[in-house]
């Protein structure tokens, strides 16, 4: 409905000339963009065709984005602990989704789907679900660098992971040793696989149960890991030195993760001194000891490294299982054979981590100390057999590992000299400031 009123100097004229408007005569009104021609119909702007079908499009557009926000806003997220003996679908039960939830879930496109087949116990879950109970997206963190997502995206579920970039930062530390080796370690701020791989490191040419002193000092340079300004652990060691009995051996790290000496010839030997991280040798190798156990006289042909319980026990080099196995002498034992005629031994396990005819590498764990057999206490008895003679594992010549390929000898020289360097800027830095305030012992560069 369309409805006029004159304007006030339509009135105002009207009124001049002595005129009114009549009941049902017509008047020509002006409306808009109406033509000046007399002749001219009056005409009202109507939008064009495009402009109805940007406005149709518009209106659809904010529709779709109610709806959106709409069922944004029903979508209820939850988060899920793994428990021991879980599956994914023992978890979608537990929280109400159906068994096809789980095989839509665990089968989504794409290959990382694939990593929800095995959850760890501890690890948590989130996952999103809207108001019809449908699950619309879920989150794994994989790791603290890596983390899964599953989205349902129209019909069908995606997967991919997202890795978040790591920044190293080099640290130092130093450590003097009053007590013993490990103890120095936590002093120096290092963490129980850092002292373990330090030890493993110069542990082809120092012996840490009998070697050590107090006085002894060690410098490292290492990697500390952050996530987005977050630490989330240490990395590798980049350089050490150790200095033992005031001789000083030192170490270099290279692209092929090996550690070398300054000059290139490799930290390792064929075969590790000692496989096993100690507390003390509790007995030697000898013609002739007296058996505690069986109360005779007879030769020692190992050495016996006193452990706690569980402490793990590696393969001293490469070499393949001839004998993983029980009896009563010694208890849970394993043997293994190395080229060259070599043959090592140990015995006296907890439990055994290597089945027969298996080949393993050098630092592989392969049992765990124990006092199976005839065994006083809890160590490892290790052998070391030639040919099938026994030698003194402390004292037998141990043959060099190959050292740094040629065509690397010039980039390994250049790296080499550089951590050299930080490690003895780094090592006079903390020197003094030790000295001034004893309480630091460590710092990020």
């Amino acid at each position: 409905m369309l409805l006029l009123l004159p304007s006030k100097q339509d009135l105002t004229e009207q009124n001049s000339n002595n005129q009114g408007y009549e009941v049902g005569k017509r008047y020509q009104v002006a409306m808009p963009q109406q033509s000046s021609s007399s002749n001219s119909t009056s005409s009202i702007n109507i939008p064009s065709v495009n402009k109805l079908e940007e406005i149709k499009i518009s209106a659809k557009s904010a529709l779709t984005n109610k709806v959106n926000s709409h069922q944004q806003s029903d979508i209820a997220w939850q988060s899920v602990k793994v428990r021991s003996g879980d599956s994914l679908a023992r978890i979608f039960k537990r929280l109400g989704f159906s068994a096809q939830d789980t095989y839509a879930v665990s089968t989504a496109k794409g290959k990382d789907s694939k990593l929800l087949r095995k959850i760890n116990v501890g690890d948590t879950l989130r996952i999103a679900s809207n108001d019809k109970d449908k699950i619309t997206a879920l989150e794994y963190p994989l790791s603290k660098t890596d983390t899964l997502y599953i989205n349902l995206v129209g019909e069908d579920y995606q997967s991919h992971k997202e890795t978040k970039a790591v920044e190293i930062r080099q640290a130092f530390t130093h450590g003097t040793i009053n007590s013993n080796f490990w103890n120095a370690g936590t002093a120096a701020g290092l963490t129980d696989g850092q002292i373990i791989e330090l030890a493993n490191i110069f542990g082809w040419d120092i012996d840490f149960a009998l070697d050590i002193r107090a006085g002894d000092n060690f410098h490292v340079i290492f990697e500390n890991k952050y996530v987005e300004g977050e630490y989330i652990g240490t990395g590798n060691i980049l350089a050490a030195e150790f200095i033992n009995q005031e001789e000083p051996f030192q170490a270099v790290r290279f692209t092929d993760d090996e550690y070398y000496t300054p000059d290139g010839k490799s930290m390792r030997k064929a075969f590790l001194r000692a496989p096993v991280n100690f507390k003390y040798i509790s007995s030697s190798f000898k013609r002739k000891r007296f058996h505690p156990v069986q109360k005779r006289w007879k030769a020692h042909r190992g050495v016996d490294y006193a452990a706690k319980t569980g402490t793990p026990v590696v393969a001293a080099g490469n070499g393949k299982v001839v004998r993983a196995t029980y009896d009563k002498f010694n208890g849970h034992h394993v043997f293994l054979q190395h080229g060259n005629g070599i043959e090592t031994k140990y015995i006296h396990f907890s439990k055994r981590a290597v089945k027969k005819g298996q080949r393993v590498k050098q630092g592989q764990v392969i049992g765990y100390v124990g006092a199976t057999g005839l065994a006083a206490g809890p160590h490892l008895h290790y052998e070391f057999l030639l040919n099938g003679v026994h030698r003194n594992p402390r004292t037998v010549k141990l043959p060099d590992a190959k050292p740094i390929a040629k065509k690397y000898k010039t980039a390994f020289t250049a790296l080499a000299k550089k951590r050299l360097q930080e490690l003895e800027g780094s090592k006079n830095a903390m020197l003094s400031m030790v000295n001034e305030q004893p309480d630091i012992i460590q710092a990020d560069d």
